[in-house]
């Protein structure tokens, strides 16, 4: 009987969470380890559909570096990488788009609907969702010491999000699922970053919450210590003093530009922990680190 009451007990726990979040977006980037293990892969199926349940409308944007890069080493073709960004040839973006648009997209469809949920897949080509630019890369040369532009290749950087689509798809009570692929002035398919996409979409439907989904515990102090929670200026400081750089410093500044664009908290958490996001979105401690923009925030409901 303990063990019935224990559970109870959780459940109610989660009450507030679910009251606040109920009829709300949140956009969550999946990607990492998450989506390579066949046990997280469930678990996160899972939690989208137990979201979708309780009233919260979940909006996914996708990565799938590593399933790129496997079909590229398959073919023969060698992946270039800059600052960590794929280059991206007309030889490559096609097999880009199909890995992200086909396989990696549609096998996410497959395992939310299997659980019950009714997710649909698209691209940010569908109905003209993202429209970018050729990126611009422009880095230091140390034989010039001079700036130089970079060619990335068919690389994106957004230009508009038309949320409409993901509005109907909302009223119809789907699940989007979007691959990271947007379509350029002249038509043409652009690559672009994620975390990027997710940030940009969260940004145009004025999201409740975005959730980088990651394969690391978090933002971590100068003494590595986890931080659980951090605003605007503490993210400034710590970004100042080079303790944020690499590859958590584009995660961040994509969490900062949400929060300046209306969305009200942001989070960077541990993909590798079952049902991690359940653990963060409807626990008082959360799992991850929270971004927010003021001291205040930290101190509502997660």
């Amino acid at each position: 009987m303990k063990k019935l009451i224990h559970k109870a007990e959780i459940l109610l726990e989660a009450l507030p969470y679910i009251k606040n979040f109920c009829g709300k977006t949140i956009v969550i980037k999946y990607g990492g380890n998450a989506m390579v293990s066949d046990e997280l892969k469930e678990n996160f199926s899972l939690d989208i559909v137990m979201m979708k349940y309780i009233g919260i409308n979940p909006v996914i944007v996708h990565g799938g570096g590593p399933q790129i890069d496997k079909t590229l080493t398959t073919l023969g073709i060698q992946s270039k990488f800059v600052e960590g960004q794929r280059v991206t040839s007309k030889e490559t973006i096609d097999i880009v788009e199909m890995v992200l648009g086909g396989k990696v997209n549609k096998e996410i469809v497959s395992l939310i609907n299997h659980q019950g949920g009714n997710a649909v897949g698209i691209t940010g080509k569908d109905g003209d969702l993202i429209l970018a630019k050729r990126h611009k890369k422009v880095k230091l040369s140390p034989e010039t010491d001079r700036p130089e532009i970079i060619d990335m290749g068919l690389v994106g950087e957004i230009t508009k999000v038309n949320p409409r689509i993901l509005e109907t798809l909302d009223q119809s009570g789907f699940i989007p699922v979007i691959a990271p692929i947007g379509r350029g002035k002249n038509g043409e398919t652009l690559n672009i970053n994620a975390d990027f996409v997710a940030s940009h979409i969260a940004s145009a439907l004025k999201a409740e919450k975005l959730v980088l989904m990651t394969d690391t515990e978090g933002v971590k102090n100068k003494a590595g210590k986890f931080q659980s929670g951090l605003t605007r200026k503490n993210i400034s400081d710590m970004t100042r003093s080079n303790v944020i750089r690499d590859g958590m410093l584009p995660k961040v500044n994509c969490c900062l530009e949400a929060l300046k664009s209306g969305v009200h908290k942001t989070h960077i958490i541990d993909g590798r922990i079952r049902h991690a996001l359940l653990l963060e979105i409807f626990t008082a401690e959360g799992i991850g680190t929270q971004i927010v923009e003021k001291t205040r925030d930290l101190k509502s409901a997660h």
